[in-house]
């Protein structure tokens, strides 16, 4: 090992290219809106009942109903640290420990949580609590 290789910096894991969860209009974007509403991710518009894919291969890390406002969320651990979080479903087709593939149906889509409409509120985040901008990890809609 030449000493010029030992000092090269292994870049972090870049973002994973991730596939969209629900086709949709955007209801409300990522950041802080007019109210100084903070969204954490992004709000699909959706049909009541329409599945919600898995944005890629991983692993369910939690699926209930337990956390205020998301109504019935999955949360799925990817590789590379990163989580992805499917929120305001009706119904959830997947349970904790669950392997899913990217592009599986894993909820239908609903309004659970007290939004006012049907939607999927959909967060990608980085070692634990880092959110990212879906949109930036997303393929043009």
């Amino acid at each position: 090992l030449s000493p010029a290789a030992a000092s090269v910096t292994v870049p972090a894991t870049p973002p994973p290219r991730l596939a969209w969860p629900l086709k949709g209009k955007i209801l409300v974007p990522y950041g802080t809106g007019a109210g100084g509403q903070k969204n954490d991710g992004i709000d699909i518009q959706a049909e009541k009942g329409a599945p919600v894919k898995a944005a890629d291969t991983g692993k369910v890390v939690y699926a209930g109903s337990d956390v205020a406002h998301l109504g019935n969320l999955v949360l799925i651990q990817h590789a590379g640290g990163y989580i992805t979080a499917y929120a305001n479903n009706e119904e959830l087709l997947v349970k904790k420990d669950d392997e899913v593939k990217k592009g599986q149906t894993i909820a239908k889509a609903g309004s659970s949580g007290g939004v006012a409409s049907p939607r999927l509120h959909f967060e990608v985040r980085r070692g634990g609590n880092k959110t990212l901008d879906p949109m930036t990890v997303l393929p043009a809609q």
